[in-house]
């Protein structure tokens, strides 16, 4: 870390304690990704990470979602937790095809935060450093009108971009049918351009290969050209952390 970025992350920590806050709990890589997410703008850093503490306290008062809250979620098992690509980031697939809008909103959300959390967690080594990333891929193969969830999606990226900044490393779009090129471009408006420059719609050979390459075949299941067997989330035990 340069000079520049100290004195920004300095300024960020004083602006914080200003709100009536704290940094304490925090090291800098999870103070960084705030800076990062607004343009190395202390100030707006500083409201970034205070107005997550405090969504965190009202909506995770646990400090997790535990699995008993989203069991209507989890039964559908569309969501699979692969272990971590080539570079070392965890790889949570979303099978949309498994997937129907929730009528429960609340429920929804508590799940896309569920799901969240344990996949960043899965990319521990031992501890949290505070800048671990992930890599969503959202595989829409055998989707039908029924399984279009726009609304789902806009939260899912939404949560991203206010409660999870920096979390997100690539996104990569699988099987896009003709009849959702539409709602993508409408899921597309809610997302910041930071958000956009990582997603990544594969629509060929050779960028079916490329995608292959970055991820790994050895984490893939069988489907996407790779050598694994597709494990769903709620299957996946994480180790304890260290103190």
């Amino acid at each position: 870390m340069d000079q520049n970025q100290q004195l920004k992350l300095t300024q960020m920590k004083n602006c914080v304690q200003k709100l009536g806050s704290s940094t304490e709990k925090y090291g800098d890589p999870t103070l960084e990704r705030f800076l990062i997410a607004r343009s190395m703008d202390p100030n707006k850093a500083a409201k970034m990470f205070v107005s997550w503490q405090k969504w965190r306290a009202s909506f995770v008062p646990l400090g997790f979602i535990p699995d008993s809250q989203v069991t209507d979620q989890l039964e559908a098992k569309k969501i699979y937790l692969q272990g971590l690509s080539k570079d070392g980031y965890p790889i949570m697939i979303v099978k949309a095809s498994k997937h129907y809008p929730a009528k429960d909103q609340p429920q929804f959300k508590k799940f896309v935060v569920h799901l969240l959390d344990k996949v960043i967690a899965s990319g521990f080594k031992g501890k949290e450093i505070g800048n671990e990333k992930l890599i969503g891929v959202l595989d829409l193969d055998q989707m039908a009108y029924k399984n279009v969830d726009a609304r789902g999606l806009i939260t899912g990226f939404q949560f991203l971009q206010a409660y999870y900044p920096e979390r997100l490393k690539k996104c990569y779009i699988l099987n896009m049918p003709w009849f959702f090129v539409s709602v993508w471009k409408m899921v597309s408006r809610f997302l910041d351009k930071a958000t956009l420059e990582k997603i990544v719609i594969v629509s060929n050979e050779a960028e079916k290969e490329q995608f292959l390459r970055e991820v790994g075949e050895d984490v893939l299941p069988e489907e996407f050209g790779g050598h694994a067997k597709p494990v769903a989330i709620q299957d996946v035990v994480l180790p304890p952390l260290e103190d």
